[in-house]
């Protein structure tokens, strides 16, 4: 297959899931995440392999993108951001843990936790999610393929049924940054 045709169909594929979509569960996310930052809540962020880098990328955008002229940002932590912290409950705890044990030091009802998953079937975002729920936080799921487990797992999801996991990382940002540029017009009004 050439480069040209492989380019062609991967413009093609995330154009078609994004052409004609509602996006209400976006804005109701926003609201989510609005609601939080004008309360002095905290959002987290979590995911693993490259949804890991996109909660990352997605922390700088809500704490610095989304200042208007108050020049203050969203109150937020990519769980995945330390690596002692996950190198350690990996280790002395268990990988599907990594996320739920932050969670259950620093998460407090109220703090919003988005989870990052292309399937919705890990397992340490499900228990995040879980511990999200039992600790009255406000739980979002952006998520590929069918959704998975954590369809099931989220008070909000932002769902996109497209089997392709790159796509499905495309997407995260996509709404991330929709949730940035939201927030920031949004901010001066707070």
């Amino acid at each position: 297959m050439s480069t040209k045709i492989a380019c062609d169909e991967y413009v093609s594929k995330l154009t078609d899931v994004l052409i004609g979509r509602n996006w209400v569960d976006v804005e109701n996310a926003t609201n989510t995440i609005f609601n939080a930052w004008r309360d002095h809540q905290q959002v987290y962020l979590c995911g693993n392999g490259g949804s890991a880098g996109n909660a990352i990328h997605l922390a700088n955008d809500l704490l610095y993108g989304v200042a208007g002229q108050s020049g203050k940002g969203v109150d937020v932590e990519a769980l995945s951001a330390n690596t002692s912290v996950l190198t350690c409950l990996a280790n002395d705890v268990a990988y599907e843990e990594i996320y739920s044990k932050q969670l259950e030091v620093k998460g407090k009802p109220g703090d919003v936790l988005i989870g990052l998953s292309g399937s919705g079937n890990s397992p340490n975002i499900i228990r995040a999610l879980e511990i999200a729920n039992n600790l009255s936080m406000n739980t979002i799921a952006i998520l590929g393929y069918t959704g998975g487990v954590c369809l099931d797992a989220a008070q909000q999801v932002i769902h996109f049924p497209i089997n392709d996991m790159q796509i499905s990382e495309d997407l995260q940002l996509i709404v991330g940054h929709m949730f940035m540029q939201s927030l920031h017009r949004m901010a001066d009004g707070k």
